[in-house]
């Protein structure tokens, strides 16, 4: 992924969410994901329960044909398995994020943060040189972000160094940072 206003590189646009998406669902520690790609890349990586109730993107999602057997989507359970149990860092699969410049941009930036560190929403800002107060616009892209975990929106806090929103709830927050703080432990 890049940091210019074009897609980033490796990543492509896509429609919003085509009917002919392809998806699955696995579960997880922090309950199950729904998982989706457009033929270019991962494009989807939903919380099922969005925080507490069933997502209308979700749904969305769903209405294309389930395949459980796709190669990409099983290449990133396998992952994403990898990374709960402790032994994956980084994801190796292509992205297809769907979003405006500006999100790409910021999600983008997000793919940077390391794994077990986190930064503020100011930070983002900063580093995308955008001006000040531009901290706000960086958290509703974030909050946009359709491809969670492996884009960690859940890196991301206060300038206060406080948990803030998060899709997919605190808890699911709390939980990604605590398993990622426990790993470098080791």
């Amino acid at each position: 992924m890049s940091d210019g206003g074009a897609a980033p590189q490796g990543v492509a646009t896509a429609p919003a969410v085509a009917s002919d998406d392809v998806w699955t669902a696995i579960p997880s520690p922090v309950g199950e994901l729904v998982l989706a790609h457009s033929g270019q890349g991962l494009s989807w990586l939903l919380f099922a329960q969005h925080k507490g109730a069933d997502s209308p993107v979700v749904g969305r999602v769903r209405s294309g044909p389930r395949d459980d057997d796709d190669p990409l989507l099983r290449r990133v359970a396998e992952q994403l398995a990898e990374y709960f149990a402790g032994g994956r860092r980084e994801f190796d699969v292509p992205l297809a994020p769907v979003g405006s410049r500006f999100q790409l941009r910021v999600w983008t930036a997000l793919s940077r943060i390391p794994y077990g560190r986190t930064v503020s929403y100011g930070d983002i800002a900063h580093q995308l040189d955008l001006p000040p107060g531009a901290s706000r616009a960086v958290g509703l892209a974030n909050g946009s972000n359709p491809i969670s975990i492996i884009v960690p929106c859940h890196r991301v806090i206060g300038a206060d160094g406080s948990l803030t929103g998060y899709g997919g709830g605190l808890d699911r927050k709390r939980f990604l940072l605590d398993l990622e703080a426990d790993d470098l432990l080791f």
